[in-house]
């Protein structure tokens, strides 16, 4: 099925670097705190992507894994903020941060016009936190002393590997991308970097990512590179313990469960320390007691009374979030994003807020946006909420995203979502009922002249609005699937207007009046073509989204994740006849 996509931001690097060198300036003068500690990791990770975006632009040409004078001053510059990061964390974050001398040594250097600016999935939406391998990589010094050379795989592994050299005192780390079938990459890399590699049979070669995700196949492609180069002394830093997913080849599997691992987890990280209650306790005031966890769907067991009533999860896709409790409200901390990712949310949720929509705001904390949790709301039932009140109120609030949430950073084309959606199609339904999505192609042009890209909702289902005891809507998770680790990405108001006329099983005539209202409100008419073509699309998606989480899913979830799925595909099917 087709449904991840990556985030990329085609940038001139000169501007990038000078903005970092002004934000990381601007920092001498904050207070000492976790907050200036969380800007650091903020420039960091942008510096990262920068990094990473410099190093994929030397290695375009052959394809080739090499090292480059760029590259390399880029990656001193990136080591440099790591050990800043190392020196606020371990003190407290009392460190003063200041740009890097190879900084500006990188502004004189010749560099791209553009590079393809990848955003660190990671940061943005699993919690991985650059602490994290940092103690990780401090741990493993600790157990297994010796010198080490650290290979990053970009994306993100650009930054991680940062952080572990930072930790090990190993020299100036490389990088590479594996490239090919997702599930089967493999690496080339140029003979000086294997040399380098080879040159000292007494050194650890460390791997850095994030992962493994469904193969781990970025992982298994370096490795399997290293060991065709006779290399044997070699260890894994990866964000979370679990083995390999389910796509995963044999001979990856049986040598993940023998390679030596170092992982610290969110939890050890922050929530095992009490440094994430601390600091939502300095926000919202003295916590009742620790943290209760409501990730991977946990917190379906506080909003509905029967397990038989919840809703499919993909799991692994779910924000990381925790329930605090003070002695007067109840508040839901949920992983937004480090970095930029993080301080759009905050922004969009006061915004939506403010507009009567979403519940209030308490504040960011290092990733974590502390959210107002309703005790008195339940999920919305369709069969007793008054219908016109309803499509009414979904109505003003898609009026609203629409008319201030306009964005210039559109996310999948219509050719890209009409291949999506024949794939999947094709997939669950067969080819023949897949071809209906042909008459498509010829028009896309033309719909397209249609298309204002929003930052949309993207997660309209029944069981993401709540009623209040007062009978008022609540709008939950609406911050950020438009920025998701997805292939949407930001879309024309038509994808939510099918997504809430499918999830909230609107009649024809309901549909046709949410429409007709957001155009009065916005002073904007939609095309009916293009909601005809999204409706179709979003089932797609969705009908995929689901089908490709059952392999990872435990039995009772994949019966869960089975029922929607079906009922995505019958949707589909009669759509489409």
């Amino acid at each position: 099925m087709l449904v991840f996509g990556d985030q990329i931001l085609v940038a001139s690097p000169r501007p990038v670097a000078r903005e970092l060198e002004r934000v990381l300036t601007e920092l001498a003068s904050r207070p000492a705190g976790i907050d200036r500690h969380s800007a650091l990791v903020a420039a960091f990770i942008d510096a990262s992507e920068l990094t990473q975006g410099l190093a994929d632009a030397e290695c375009a040409t052959t394809g080739i894994e090499t090292r480059g004078l760029v590259g390399d001053v880029a990656m001193s510059m990136l080591l440099a903020l790591a050990r800043q990061i190392a020196e606020s964390w371990r003190s407290g974050f009392q460190f003063c941060p200041h740009p890097p001398r190879t900084l500006g040594v990188l502004r004189m250097l010749p560099m791209p016009d553009v590079v393809n600016l990848r955003q660190a999935e990671g940061h943005a939406y699993y919690a991985v936190y650059p602490e994290a391998y940092l103690e990780a990589a401090t741990a493993a010094v600790a157990r297994h002393p010796g010198p080490r050379h650290v290979i990053g795989i970009r994306s993100i592994g650009t930054g991680l590997a940062a952080m572990v050299a930072a930790a090990t005192d190993a020299g100036l780390p490389a990088t590479v991308r594996p490239r090919g079938d997702p599930f089967r990459r493999t690496v080339q890399v140029s003979e000086a970097l294997a040399a380098e590699w080879r040159a000292h049979p007494d050194t650890t070669i460390a791997v850095v990512d994030e992962g493994p995700g469904m193969s781990g196949s970025s992982f298994g492609a370096v490795v399997d590179t290293l060991e065709d180069l006779g290399i044997t002394r070699i260890e894994c830093f990866p964000s979370h313990r679990g083995e390999l997913g389910a796509m995963a080849s044999e001979r990856h599997r049986v040598r993940w469960q023998r390679l030596p691992r170092h992982v610290v987890e969110v939890d050890q990280l922050l929530v095992d320390t009490d440094l994430l209650a601390g600091w939502i306790a300095d926000i919202v005031g003295p916590l009742l007691g620790p943290l209760e966890d409501l990730s991977a769907g946990a917190w379906r067991a506080l909003r509905f009374r029967d397990d038989r009533m919840w809703p499919a999860s993909v799991t692994f896709q779910e924000r990381r979030k925790f329930l605090a409790r003070t002695s007067d409200a109840a508040w839901l901390a949920r992983f937004v994003g480090l970095g930029r990712a993080g301080a759009r949310s905050l922004t969009r949720a006061r915004t939506l807020h403010a507009a009567g929509f979403t519940p209030p705001i308490a504040g960011l904390c290092h990733g974590f946006l502390l959210e107002r949790w309703f005790d008195d709301a339940v999920p919305l039932d369709l069969r007793l909420y008054e219908r016109p009140a309803l499509v009414g109120h979904v109505a003003r609030y898609l009026a609203l995203r629409s008319s201030i949430l306009i964005t210039a950073e559109p996310g999948a084309s219509l050719p890209k979502l009409l291949e999506m959606a024949r794939h999947n199609t094709t997939l669950a339904l067969g080819a023949r009922t897949a071809a209906a999505f042909d008459r498509f192609a010829p028009r896309l042009a033309s719909l397209a002249r249609s298309v204002r890209a929003i930052e949309i909702d993207g997660r309209l289902h029944v069981w993401e609005w709540l009623v209040r005891a007062d009978g008022s809507l609540v709008k939950t998770d609406a911050l950020d699937h438009h920025a998701a680790h997805d292939l949407v990405g930001c879309q024309d108001l038509t994808w939510d207007l099918a997504g809430a006329g499918y999830e909230l099983e609107m009649s024809h005539h309901e549909q046709h009046r949410l429409a007709s209202t957001v155009a009065a409100i916005t002073g904007r008419a939609h095309d009916p073509e293009l909601l005809r073509f999204m409706r179709l699309c979003y089932l797609a998606f969705q009908l995929g989204r689901h089908a490709l989480a059952i392999d990872t899913a435990d039995a009772a979830e994949a019966v869960r994740l089975r029922l929607i799925t079906d009922r995505y595909a019958a949707a589909l099917g009669t759509a489409l006849r």
